[in-house]
């Protein structure tokens, strides 16, 4: 059967002051009244039915997460005590799911994507779904780039690009590249045959662990005695020793980067990662001098501002190009094109113990 994982451990740290340790950017209602991960959830409806949806978190995350969810089964949160990037995660899934059916097939996401067009998303996951049915093969989603984008990884595949849109169809992966420089994407998207790595994966769960034990035999040994403890009570014991031990690891640099049996289907979609501030700006709604405003805010000649207060007037006069970030107990003021570097002030305080502002 199909199920759907959804990775929701991260802390989200280019959000911040709006992110925090005990309430992440995946429990944001960054659009309307509906937050991150109770929108990646609602898009599978009519793909995959919510008893068939997993969401791995830290621990200290279920509770939260079970009421934003509460239609979910409790079992199917999966509990990791501390962050190992994405291979573990996937990989405790995979044991899980694999525990239960023979031939489960996962649709891998991460919680904190946006996607405009469901209908367009379905019918992508359903070509990759088609695929992924075949043993060993490894499936991602590639979005066709829309500008020469430094903030994404991108995914070269083999085939002529003259028609990729015309019919939906999975392409033998040749290449993964980093995030590139301006030039590099450039050239990226002047060849046609680069794709956007949107971080969606599509297998079959035995497929992945397999791949998992040929290139990360590491943290494949690691997670060997949590398999004989699934569904019982050593379960959660196991696991805090597993993570313990297993290396970090991305499943990107781990497996797909070195796998011989990774495909993509191109999603001609609209998406995004919200990765900061400024990709908050670029999808919402804005008034004629391009602003979007959230709470209470005057603007007088001011343009091309994001603001989000939640209880106190902002007023901007003569502002421009900046994202104006208000909470009880912190306020970020930066230019729009610098929102990446919120990560760093986060890294600042952890550095100079003021955990109260984390």
């Amino acid at each position: 059967m199909l199920y759907a994982v959804i990775m929701a451990g991260g802390i989200g740290s280019r959000f911040w002051p709006k992110s925090r340790i005990d309430h992440p950017k995946q429990f944001l209602k960054v659009f309307g009244e509906a937050t991150l991960l109770q929108n990646t959830v609602a898009r599978l409806q009519g793909l995959v039915p919510i008893e068939r949806c997993y969401i791995v978190t830290h621990q200290r995350y279920v509770e939260k997460t079970r009421e934003q969810l509460p239609a979910l089964p409790p079992e199917n949160i999966l509990a990791e005590p501390i962050g190992r990037n994405t291979a573990p995660c996937i990989t405790y899934a995979a044991i899980k799911l694999l525990a239960q059916d023979p031939d489960a097939l996962m649709i891998v996401l991460p919680a904190d994507h946006v996607i405009r067009n469901v209908r367009a998303f379905h019918e992508t996951l359903r070509v990759a779904i088609e695929k992924a049915r075949e043993p060993g093969a490894l499936v991602t989603i590639g979005i066709k780039p829309t500008y020469p984008a430094t903030g994404y990884g991108y995914i070269q595949f083999e085939g002529s690009a003259e028609h990729l849109f015309e019919e939906l169809r999975p392409y033998r992966v040749r290449t993964f590249a980093e995030k590139p420089d301006l030039a590099t994407a450039e050239r990226f998207l002047d060849s046609g045959d680069f794709l956007w790595n949107s971080g969606m994966f599509i297998w079959r769960a035995d497929s992945i662990l397999n791949e998992v034990q040929r290139y990360l035999p590491d943290l494949y040994e690691a997670f060997e005695p949590l398999r004989q403890a699934i569904g019982t009570p050593d379960e959660p014991r196991l696991v805090e020793q597993t993570y313990q031990v297993c290396p970090s690891i991305s499943i990107d640099y781990g497996v797909m980067e070195r796998s011989r049996n990774a495909w993509v289907v191109p999603g001609n979609f609209e998406w995004s990662d919200v990765g900061d501030w400024r990709a908050v700006y670029d999808l919402s709604p804005k008034d004629q001098l391009g602003n979007a405003l959230k709470g209470q805010v005057i603007v007088r000649d001011a343009s091309r501002n994001y603001v989000d207060t939640e209880k106190r007037l902002v007023v901007l006069i003569g502002i421009h190009d900046t994202a104006v970030i208000d909470t009880d107990d912190a306020l970020l003021i930066c230019n729009l094109d610098s929102t990446q570097q919120v990560k760093n002030v986060v890294e600042y305080l952890q550095a100079h113990n003021l955990e109260q502002y984390l």
